[in-house]
């Protein structure tokens, strides 16, 4: 097993070792009553970008992170085409470029039953489709947190790291409650070192547990936060030397087995020789497995050690010692009895929530960074800190949340449907035989991964027809 000590050995370790490792200079820690035009609690994509858009608008922001650059991020590290033009907007795009990632240039399918289909994204293609690059979280966060950092603090804002929120503060407003702010500590909790800031919005960015969108939903509405019918246990690790995953670019791998079904096993490599190896499945389908199904993690050292479709690929290669991680990932699929807006309410007076704060992960694919920046986009158009400077409207809450769901809830619905298609096993294999013969249907399995566009297309039942069964 290799140490992630010495993980420089292996290509993009020394340069994440290198130049990751270095802490982000966040400025001075504001007085604790300090206001703000806009707090932002999180500092991954998703609050990264909110931060930067509402600072390139004007507003003097308070960026609010619980950890310390460098950190790690579990996730499968695909950086899409979605994600691309909101990186260029905020200038991360060229610095991803000029750094160390893998380029994705086909994605490879197979089925229960082994047939597998790779199909090619042409280069005219590359920024439609949304499989562009692949780097490891701790490199792609670190460039949108230090982004965001030089944004803020040069329209007057200010940075903190290592700052915990234990409330997010709510008062009576002229229409009913309103979010005024957060209240924390900075560094160990047993400092006391407790502080509190105020701001007409408050942004929830802070993952899958957010507090903000805890507050909105549990606190101030009495809505469910969580539905495991709609949440996913993901589990991740990193390995150098897996065979077939030679070279800087290259297909991503993505296999609907029986050993992860409703789910995918997936193997994306993120540099020359380190490749991100994980397994998802949506967590109440988990919760109903018995034995090595039952645990993400016992999962993949099967298919790792055992499974006689994948264990050669592994025979001489190396698990780096301590990346073997499991996280959540909230999905935006569509709620069938909503309590009040879909996919859950993500806004009220004085908030919003983005990315997964705001239950926006891809229910077929599990890319989350995406709709978090598009998402936290979307809140910079809502919020006005001249008009609302006495507190963030609700009616631009409820607003913020229609537009939102028109933005992605279809494409979200599909997403949800294609989940489904996933466990009709003999329809998958099917599926995939056939696309091994027929190029179109290959096209049509990457855009049911990659384009957001063209998946409409595959709820027509002409189209279908005329696509796969017509010669």
């Amino acid at each position: 097993m290799v140490n992630i000590e010495d993980w420089r050995l292996y290509g993009l370790a020394g340069v994440i070792m290198q130049e990751w490792n270095n802490p982000i200079e966040s400025g001075p820690i504001p007085a604790s009553d300090e206001a703000y035009d806009v707090i932002v609690v999180g500092g991954g994509p998703g609050g990264a970008a909110a931060a930067g858009y509402h600072s390139m608008a004007g507003s003097r922001v308070l960026l609010l992170e619980k950890e310390v650059w460098p950190r790690d991020k579990i996730c499968g590290d695909a950086v899409g085409g979605k994600s691309l033009s909101h990186v260029a907007e905020l200038g991360v795009k060229s610095m991803i470029e000029q750094t160390p990632h893998f380029r994705v240039d086909s994605i490879v399918f197979s089925s229960s039953d082994g047939s597998e289909v790779r199909v090619m994204l042409p280069e005219e293609s590359f920024n439609r489709l949304e499989a562009g690059y692949a780097l490891p979280r701790m490199q792609f966060d670190y460039m949108m947190f230090k982004q965001a950092t030089e944004l803020v603090l040069a329209n007057g804002g200010a940075v903190i790291q290592n700052f915990s929120v234990t409330e997010v503060n709510v008062k009576d407003g002229p229409n009913g409650p309103m979010i005024v702010g957060v209240t924390g500590y900075l560094g160990p909790k047993k400092d006391g070192n407790t502080m509190s800031f105020k701001a007409p919005l408050t942004i929830g960015a802070a993952g899958y547990n957010c507090p903000v969108s805890k507050k909105i939903t549990q606190s101030v509405f009495n809505e469910p936060f969580r539905d495991d019918e709609h949440f996913c246990g993901g589990y991740r690790e990193y390995w150098t030397g897996v065979g077939g995953c030679d070279g800087g670019t290259g297909p991503i791998e993505i296999h609907f087995i029986d050993e992860v079904n409703p789910g995918y096993f997936w193997i994306f490599p993120v540099s020359e020789n380190v490749v991100n190896v994980g397994v998802g499945m949506v967590i109440s389908e988990q919760r109903k497995q018995k034995g090595m199904r039952s645990s993400l993690k016992k999962m993949q050292k099967w298919i790792t050690s055992e499974s006689p479709r994948f264990s050669h690929r592994f025979k001489n290669a190396q698990m780096v010692e301590g990346t073997g991680k499991g996280w959540q990932l909230p999905f935006g699929s569509p709620r069938m009895k909503p309590a009040s807006f879909q996919p859950r309410r993500g806004a009220m007076a004085g908030a919003m929530c983005v990315g997964d704060s705001a239950s926006l992960v891809d229910p077929f694919t599990g890319e989350g960074i995406g709709n978090a920046l598009v998402s936290a986009k979307l809140t910079a158009k809502f919020f006005d800190r001249g008009k609302h400077a006495n507190g963030f409207p609700a009616d631009q809450a409820a607003h913020y949340m229609e537009s939102l769901w028109e933005e992605l809830g279809n494409e979200l619905s599909n997403s949800y449907r294609l989940q489904g298609l996933v466990k009709r096993k003999r329809l998958m294999s099917w599926f995939v035989r056939r696309a091994s013969k027929k190029p179109r249907i290959g096209e049509i399995l990457t855009e049911m991964i990659a384009s957001k566009e063209a998946q409409g297309q595959l709820y027509s039942k002409w189209f279908l027809f005329k696509t796969i069964v017509l010669p």
